[in-house]
């Protein structure tokens, strides 16, 4: 069964606005009556459904530009003056690409007004632009028209973006989008409310106070749950820095932004019955579980007997850290230690975990870990000589396998232009640079330090990276390819050398 995805018309569907819009009877003939913002909410449904992903990119970058001037606002400030437009835009874009890297202290540089601010932009971005107003309009008028349901769909999963028939076999159907819609509304609130209610007690015992307790606690579990790593306080996790049971709740927020809300969706109905699992929940939850562990492990290694990192600390504490940077990794943002400090190899490890990132159609940012399980299946497919790659008793078709090749070559070359541009401008050595690169690509916000002292031509290029990055190499490539152009013929095969 496949799909088609296209504007509806006379012909194959449900006719425009404009062309229903009919005034009253004058004479025995109707008089049409299309008013200014008629037109315009004609021509953005009809922008919407002939192209999303470029709808979705003119939406993002609206966004930008109104965060940017609400930060720009004296009362947005401690300080009650403007803040310098550079550190308005970066923070815009930091918090609607829900990435976590900062110009200012955020905590002391931004008054309380501010601060809801960047409380507001987080739950959009996070949530995804698309996904929130099918969230909306489902909630206003109890239903979701066919191109509402497109357009979530799109949100979700990049493989409907484009036009054309779309195969029926993808994780979760179209049919089921207004039920993935409940449940991403259900989860967020669910999930923030769960970790800010296990961190609360917590900080009641540092002595905070019940009311700084209650919005420290909610502000941390909203920024774990979309992967931002934000921190309220200026002693950020300092406190709880050797604390089990906050930096457990924190994982336990990152780890469940970061798998994907079609996973979450699938695994509130078939908890019990891994059989009815999608291919794509398999996948996600078993390339996130293996990225977790063998991350904690090479962190234990590598930063064993490092003086600055956890070289004094005992057997229970390395473990703890080690978890909790290689979740943080992910696109957590938060940090309990310095990342400056840490070894060479050890940064190395994290460009690679924040480069893969989290599940799609998730608050966290990367490649996104199928892609990189699609990249190992067909290596592994080749190795044996096997004409498709399977997994779980289901063929991949190889158009997954394209879409996999070009988002990592797409990613690979945002990373590596950003980076040669920065070294061209700065004189930070190699490895900072880059760290904080894929930091922003990845949407993560661990940082070395580099991004807060780098001048403003860098945080320019920081910020474009982090818009490249959060809209999606493949939303990007689709907006400019604008649809899917068939060809009839084919021409003829050559095999050039690889390898």
């Amino acid at each position: 069964m496949r799909e088609y995805h296209g504007a509806l018309n006379a012909r194959g569907g449900a006719p425009s606005r404009s062309a229903t819009n009919t005034g009253v009877m004058m004479r025995g003939k109707p008089v049409q009556r299309t008013t200014v913002a008629a037109r315009i909410r004609d021509f953005i449904d009809d922008f919407a459904a002939a192209t999303p992903a470029r709808f979705a990119i003119v939406i993002f970058t609206s966004l930008i530009l109104v965060f940017t001037l609400l930060f720009s606002l004296p009362w947005a400030t401690t300080s009650g003056r403007t803040a310098p437009l550079v550190d308005a835009l970066f923070t815009a874009v930091s918090v609607i690409c829900v990435t976590g890297l900062s110009t200012v202290d955020m905590a002391t540089y931004w008054s309380p007004l501010g601060h809801a601010f960047v409380f507001i932009g987080v739950q959009i971005g996070g949530i995804g632009v698309l996904t929130l107003a099918s969230i909306l309009g489902l909630v206003i008028s109890r239903r979701l028209g066919l191109r509402q349901k497109l357009l979530a769909a799109g949100d979700a999963n990049p493989l409907r973006i484009r036009k054309g028939p779309v195969s029926e076999g993808q994780a979760v159907r179209l049919g089921e989008t207004g039920n993935l819609l409940v449940t991403v509304a259900v989860s967020v609130l669910a999930i923030e409310v769960g970790v800010a209610l296990l961190l609360f007690p917590r900080m009641l015992l540092e002595g905070v106070d019940p009311l700084s307790a209650a919005w420290e606690s909610f502000y941390f579990s909203t920024m774990a749950f979309t992967n931002t790593g934000f921190l309220p306080t200026s002693e950020g996790l300092d406190p709880y820095a050797n604390d089990p049971w906050f930096l457990g709740a924190l994982m336990i927020g990152v780890f469940l932004g970061a798998i994907g809300f079609p996973v979450i969706y699938v695994l509130t109905r078939n908890f019990r019955r891994p059989r009815r699992w999608s291919l794509h929940v398999k996948l996600t939850l078993l390339t996130s579980g293996l990225l977790l562990v063998l991350g904690a492990l090479a962190y234990f290694v590598l930063e064993f007997n490092n003086p600055r990192t956890m070289g004094d600390m005992d057997v229970g504490q390395r473990i703890l850290q080690s978890f909790f940077v290689s979740t943080m990794a992910r696109s957590g943002g938060f940090s309990a230690l310095d990342m400056a400090d840490f070894d060479g190899s050890s940064l190395l490890i994290t460009d690679m975990l924040m480069f893969v990132g989290g599940g799609s159609a998730s608050t966290a940012g990367g490649i996104k870990v199928t892609t990189l399980a699609i990249l190992f299946l067909a290596a592994f497919a080749e190795a044996r000589g096997n004409d498709s790659m399977e997994a779980y008793e289901r063929r991949i078709p190889s158009d997954v396998l394209r879409l996999a090749v070009s988002v990592v070559l797409w990613g690979a070359t945002t990373v590596a232009s950003a980076s040669v541009i920065l070294m061209l401008i700065t004189d930070e050595p190699l490895d900072y640079v880059l760290f904080d690169v894929i930091s922003a690509f990845a949407t993560c916000g661990l940082t070395t330090g580099f991004t807060e002292g780098a001048s403003d031509a860098a945080h320019l290029i920081l910020a474009a990276t982090m818009f490249l990055g959060r809209i999606g190499t493949v939303t990007l490539a689709a907006a400019l390819a604008a649809s899917t152009r068939r060809q009839l013929f084919k021409r003829a095969e050559e095999r050039p050398i690889v390898g």
